[in-house]
Order: C-alpha cells, then sequence, then structure tokens
C-alpha cells in the first residue's frame, strides 16, 4: 500500500497535472540526500519545486524524472529489517523527523533527530510485515532479485494503517544512531549471517533504554551552508555518561575539528 501517484519525465505536464489537481508532494526519482522530497502547501509551491528539478537541474539526473503524489497524513514511522533472503530480523521500532524546524515546519532535510523505541501496537506491527515487508522480499524473490542485507521502509500510518512513503536498502540516518546504541548483540555477527544465510540462529537482544538523537546542523541547511566553521565543546559531549556523539559532516583541520556538510553532528 502507497500513496496514489503519476509518474513524470515531462516539466509542461508536469504543471499542467498540478493545476488540474492541486499541491501535491513532489519526489524526485533518484538519491537527492535526503532533500529531494517537497510538500508544498499551494500550486505555486509546487510548480517552483517542479521547476527546481526538471528545469534548473538542482538535484541533477535524480531530477529528471519525477514523482507526484497524495499527500498522506499521519504519523512517519522507520521500519527497517535484515533479511538473508530466508529469515527476517526486524530492529527496534524508531521514528525519525525530518522538516528543518519544530513543530514539522520548513523544508525536509536528511534527518534532525530520531527517537527509539517507537509505539508500534502488535496489530500495527502484524500489518506492517504482512502487507508491505513479506510480499516486498517475496516480490523480489519472483524476480529473481533475492535481497540480503538491510530493508528500510519509511511508513506513514493513517488510521491505524501502514503506507509506504519510501524504501531504503540501507540503515537509517539518524535511525541507527538510537538503533544501534540498544543492540546487545554484535552488529557485525548479524551481518555475517545474512550474508551467509544463517541469521535464524541469531537472537537479536536489546537494552530496555529508551534512545534519543539530536542532530546539530550547519547554519542554512538544508539550503547553501559555509564549510569551514569550527567546532569546539564536543569533548564535553564524550565525557558525560551515556551519550555517544557520531560525527558526519566534520572534517580535522590539522588539530582542530571543522564544518565539513549540512549534517554535523549528532
Amino acid at each position: 500500500p502507497t500513496a496514489d501517484f503519476e509518474i513524470f519525465s515531462d516539466l509542461t505536464k508536469a504543471i499542467s497535472y498540478i493545476k488540474k489537481e492541486g499541491p501535491r508532494v513532489i519526489k524526485v526519482d533518484g538519491l537527492a540526500a535526503g532533500k529531494g522530497v517537497f510538500l508544498p502547501n499551494t500550486k505555486e509551491e509546487a510548480i517552483e519545486a517542479i521547476e527546481l528539478a526538471m528545469e534548473k537541474g538542482v538535484f541533477g539526473e535524480a531530477g529528471k524524472r519525477i514523482v507526484i503524489e497524495e499527500k498522506l497524513k499521519g504519523r512517519e514511522l522507520s521500519f527497517i529489517v535484515i533479511t538473508d533472503g530466508k529469515s527476517i530480523k526486524p530492529l527496534v521500532s524508531s521514528q525519525d523527523y525530518k522538516p528543518i524546524y519544530e513543530g514539522g515546519k520548513g523544508p525536509n532535510t536528511g534527518g534532525m533527530g530520531a527517537y527509539s523505541p517507537a509505539f508500534i501496537p502488535f496489530s500495527l506491527y502484524k500489518k506492517i510485515m504482512k502487507q508491505i515487508v513479506i510480499p516486498t522480499l517475496k516480490g523480489m524473490k519472483k524476480e529473481k532479485r533475492e535481497f540480503k542485507g538491510v530493508l528500510y521502509a519509511g511508513l506513514m500510518i493513517e488510521n491505524g494503517n501502514p503506507k509506504v512513503l519510501e524504501y531504503n536498502v540501507r540503515l537509517g540516518d539518524p535511525e541507527t544512531q538510537v538503533i544501534l546504541p540498544r543492540l546487545k548483540n554484535d552488529l557485525l555477527d548479524i551481518l555475517l549471517a545474512a550474508r551467509e544465510g544463517t541469521l535464524n540462529r541469531i537472537n537479536l537482544r536489546w537494552h530496555s533504554q529508551a534512545a534519543v538523537c539530536v542532530v546539530l546542523a550547519s547554519g542554512g541547511y538544508p539550503g547553501s551552508y559555509e564549510k569551514g566553521k569550527p567546532i569546539m565543546g564536543l569533548e564535553k559531549l564524550f565525557s558525560l555518561n551515556n551519550v555517544f556523539p557520531f560525527c558526519a559532516g566534520v572534517k580535522r583541520d590539522d588539530s582542530s575539528l571543522i564544518t565539513d556538510g549540512g549534517r554535523v553532528v549528532g
């Protein structure tokens, strides 16, 4: 289950569709560092997003084809599993927050924070596995593309029913920062078992404590931003109990650390 959608590779046809149907979600059809989805509130904002992708080429090849789909309303959820093609091991639940500002406002980012566990009733867990994860993996196997590794479904929970927003074949960012600190197993053992087809022998064990990640980003992100700004105070974070600073857009400059990306530390 997913949102109703249309695919366009022609700028004029895409704009005509928006003028007829009104503002809808705009997605570029390719990798865009988590910034290729637009949630316009007006036709004008939607057309601006289309032109940004298809006419101005901000996203390169990824923006030459776009998906325009209905806007789903509800609660977002990240559902991540590891599979060896036969066994499926769901990781603990998590939820990330993509808009740059508090209250879900502003443009989407790669993720400004996350927490785990996210509340998932067992009835919803069963729906996600039965309606989404298992059929997806069976479908890939049927197409002779048996999948081994990490499958990450970005979901919208609408009136208790899950719908797919996106798939990734990797761990989430920043979801990983709240999932792995809760994992008791050695991650390498799990990944090797997935590769070797022995995942059924692994029993995932988790710490009961919750985890939260807050992302520190460069000023201006997810738009244009400056690099090379000094990063200070990390040593204080490293000295705190149960606090794990994960560096992302960070570069070493002689003996100091400077910013080198949009999302800097989580």
